[in-house]
Order: structure tokens, then sequence, then C-alpha cells
């Protein structure tokens, strides 16, 4: 199960997040994800990145679930007599 994420507020120049935005489009990310990848960086750049803090998402859609449930075939483990 996924830990709940923490919503904030965000003010930014226009001009900032058009760049962001940009740069998160470059590298396939969403601008909120460019944003977290840029300040994970920081953070453990600085040395502050908290030992309890999630590793970031990978790029793309999250993984299903059930990976046969697409297909509606059988699941991997069940077998077919």
């Amino acid at each position: 199960m996924a830990t709940e994420r923490k919503k904030i507020l965000l003010r930014l120049d226009p001009a900032v997040h058009d760049a962001l935005a940009r740069w998160a489009g470059d590298e396939l990310r969403s601008t909120n994800a460019q944003i977290e990848f840029l300040l994970r960086q920081a953070l453990a750049e600085a040395g502050r990145m908290p030992s309890s803090a999630g590793r970031m998402r990978r790029p793309g859609r999250p993984a299903r679930a059930d990976p046969s449930a697409a297909d509606g075939g059988p699941a991997p483990d069940e077998s077919e007599d």
C-alpha cells in the first residue's frame, strides 16, 4: 500500500514554473515529480535527506497489481487443468 503523500501549495514565478515544466517534459516527468526530484537532490547534496524518506517513484505509469488482469487470462501461478 502506498503511503499518503503531503499536499502543499507552492507559489512560483511564472517564468520559473515554465522553465521547470519544460525541463520536466525533457526528462519525461510531471512538473510535480521534477520539483520533488530537485528537492530530493538538494537534500542529498546538503546531507539532509532523512533516512526515513521513501524512494521516489519511477517515471511512467505505476505497475499493475495483477499483470494478468489486462488480458483476462489466468494469473501466471494458476495452471489450467
